[in-house]
């Protein structure tokens, strides 16, 4: 069972009835490169949120809880 990290960026825009719309997440090789890609999209999206998940990926097994390292913005309450 190998344990592997996985860094995500999600950046949101406005939908219909003043909620979000997710774009399609980021998937990024290092922590640094998903906080350098969150910060980048900060500049033009409505909310991003940057995480970590661990896990194993044959398995499809992740954290519960991601351990998010970035965000900005009124995201929904999973990234609180």
């Amino acid at each position: 069972m190998a344990s592997e990290t996985t860094y995500v960026v999600q950046a949101f825009d406005a939908g219909k009835g003043g909620h979000l719309k997710p774009d399609p997440p980021i998937v990024c090789k290092t922590a640094n490169g998903a906080l350098r890609t969150a910060e980048r999209l900060a500049l033009s999206k409505l909310a991003v949120v940057a995480f970590s998940s661990t896990g194993d990926p044959e398995m499809g097994d992740y954290d519960d809880e991601p351990m998010v390292f970035f965000r900005k913005g009124d995201l929904p309450a999973v990234f609180g």
